[in-house]
C-alpha cells in the first residue's frame, strides 16, 4: 500500500474518531456542570451517582447487541444512526426539570451511546496493521480525552453566559453535524483483508478481558466522572475554580494512551508477540497507576492534579492496549461484538462504581475510594496474566 493511501486511511480514521470526542463530550458535560445541577435540583451525591448508574446499566445491557448489530449492517449505517440518537438525547437534557426526567435523559443516552466504542473498535481493525491498533486504539483514547478536556472550558463559559442547559444543546448539535461530515469523506481502502474470524462468545479469554477491564474502569469512571467534584468538595471550589483543573487530568490521558500504544507497538517490532507486548504495557501502566492512592494525602489542588493526572493517564495506557487484545485474537469479523463486549463490562463496572463512590464519599470520604482505584489495574493485569492469550 502506498504512504499516500496509508496516510489517507490515518485520516479517515482520524474523522472517524471525532464521533468519540462528542459522545464524550456529550457525556462529561454532566460532570462539569454537576455542583450546579446537584444545586438546582437539591441532589446528595449518593442520588448523582445514582444518575451515572442509570446512564451505565442500559450502556451495559444494550453494548452487545449494539456490537453484533455494527457487524451485521456495517459501520457507516450503524454509527449514523447512534450518534443522531445520543445527540438528540443531549438536547433533550437541556429540558429536565427535575431528578426523574434527568434519570429518563441519561438512561436513554446510556442506550444510544452503546454503539459508540465499538464503532470505533470497528474502524480501527478496518484501517490499521495489527501492529498499529493499539496506536489506533491511542488516536480513540486522544478523541475521549479531547471531549473531556472541551467539555469543562466549554460547560463553564456556556454556564456563565447563557446558563448551564444550553451547554447540552450545543453538544448535541455537534453530533448532528458530525453526521454528514463521515458520509462525505468515510471511504477508505482497509489495512489488510479481513480474515475469518475466531467464535468469541464461549472463549475464556474474552471473558478475562472483559474481567481486566471492569477492573481497570474504576480509575478510569472515578477521574473522569468525579474530578470537578473533587476539587469542589475536598478544596471547597466553585464549579468554574475547579474546572480550570478538571480540564488538564484528560491531557494526561491522551498523553498515556499514546505513550502505551507506542510502547506495544515498538514492542512488537523489535520481535515480541502482539499479546506479550500489549501485556508489558499494561502491567507497566498499572504500576503508575498507583499514583491514584496518593490523592487524598494531597494538600494542594497542584499536586491533586498531578496525582489525578498519573492515574488516569495510567488507566487510559493500560485500556488502549487492553482493547487491542480482542482484535488481535478474534479478527475483523468479530471486532464490533468483541468490543462491545469490553464496553458492557465496563458499563456494568461503572453503574456498580458510580454508585458505591456516591456512596463511600458520603460516608467516608475519598480515601478508601482512592485506594481501591489505585490497586483495581493491578489486579487486572494478574487476570490477564492467568490466560493465555494466544492459542
Amino acid at each position: 500500500m502506498s504512504d499516500r493511501a496509508s496516510r489517507y486511511r490515518w485520516f479517515i480514521l482520524a474523522v472517524f474518531v471525532l464521533s468519540t470526542s462528542i459522545n464524550m463530550l456529550d457525556r462529561q458535560t454532566l460532570a462539569a456542570l454537576a455542583p450546579v445541577i446537584q444545586a438546582e435540583f437539591g441532589l446528595s451525591d449518593t442520588q448523582y451517582g445514582l444518575i451515572g448508574t442509570v446512564f451505565a446499566i442500559p450502556y451495559a445491557l444494550i453494548t452487545p447487541l449494539a456490537g453484533l448489530w455494527i457487524d451485521r449492517i456495517g459501520l457507516t449505517r450503524a454509527t449514523s444512526v447512534a450518534v443522531g440518537l445520543w445527540s438528540v438525547t443531549g438536547i433533550a437534557t437541556a429540558f429536565t426539570r427535575g431528578f426523574g426526567s434527568m434519570l429518563a435523559c441519561r438512561a436513554f443516552l446510556g442506550a444510544s451511546e452503546a454503539a459508540g466504542i465499538p464503532s470505533a473498535g470497528k474502524a480501527i481493525v478496518t484501517y490499521a496493521k495489527p501492529e498499529e491498533r493499539a496506536m489506533g486504539h491511542a488516536i480513540n483514547q486522544a478523541a475521549v480525552s479531547l471531549g473531556m478536556m472541551i467539555a469543562p472550558p466549554l460547560a463553564t463559559l456556556i454556564l456563565l453566559r447563557w446558563g448551564w442547559r444550553h451547554a447540552f444543546i450545543v453538544t448535541g448539535v455537534l453530533g448532528l453535524l458530525w453526521i454528514p461530515l463521515w458520509h462525505a469523506v468515510g471511504r477508505a481502502p482497509a489495512a489488510v483483508a479481513a480474515p475469518a474470524g475466531i467464535s468469541p462468545y464461549l472463549d475464556r479469554r474474552l471473558w478475562a478481558f472483559g474481567a481486566a477491564n471492569s477492573l481497570n474502569a474504576l480509575p478510569y469512571h472515578l477521574w473522569f466522572a468525579w474530578t470537578t467534584k473533587y476539587f469542589v468538595t475536598v478544596f471547597g471550589f466553585t464549579t468554574a475554580d475547579a474546572n480550570a483543573f478538571a480540564w488538564i487530568p484528560p491531557i494526561a490521558a491522551l498523553a498515556g494512551g499514546f505513550l502505551c500504544g507506542w510502547a506495544s507497538l515498538r514492542l512488537v517490532r523489535r520481535g515480541m508477540t502482539t499479546a506479550g507486548a500489549r501485556y508489558r504495557a499494561c502491567l507497566g501502566a498499572a504500576i503508575v497507576g498507583l499514583a491514584s492512592g496518593a490523592v487524598s494525602l494531597a494538600n494542594s489542588p497542584a499536586l491533586a492534579t498531578g496525582l489525578i493526572s498519573l492515574g488516569l493517564g495510567a488507566a487510559a495506557g493500560l485500556s488502549v492496549n487492553l482493547y487491542a487484545l480482542p482484535l488481535d485474537v478474534f479478527g475483523e469479523s468479530r471486532a464490533a461484538f468483541a468490543i462491545s463486549f469490553l464496553v458492557a463490562t465496563y458499563g456494568g463496572a461503572q453503574a456498580l462504581y458510580s454508585v458505591l463512590i456516591g456512596w463511600t464519599r458520603d460516608h467516608y470520604g475519598y480515601v478508601p475510594i482512592t485506594i481501591a482505584a489505585a490497586i483495581a489495574p493491578l489486579l487486572g493485569c494478574a487476570v490477564l496474566r492467568a490466560v493465555r492469550m494466544n492459542r
